[in-house]
């Protein structure tokens, strides 16, 4: 079966928005070295972290809707799309 160009570009874009997420994590982490005793790293922290997962939930997101099918979805009935 041969890659359509969607799920190259997915992939390639995939790969980009890790990489820039990580850099992020590493800035902050970075960031939060040299900060101030009193600041409230937790909270520097979600700020951080909460694009993430929405990005990650994101991308699992439209990966499902370019693959329908790909996962099976228990209690529904075949033929009838959840």
């Amino acid at each position: 079966m041969a890659t359509s160009l969607a799920d190259i570009l997915f992939a390639a874009i995939a790969i980009a928005v890790t990489v820039a997420q990580a850099f992020i994590l590493r800035s902050t982490a970075r960031g939060m070295r040299h900060a101030a005793p009193d600041t409230r790293a937790g909270l520097e922290w979600a700020y951080a972290i909460a694009p993430a997962v929405a990005l990650a939930a994101l991308l699992v997101a439209v990966w499902l809707a370019m693959h329908p099918g790909t996962i099976e979805v228990r209690g529904v009935a075949p033929g009838i799309r959840s």
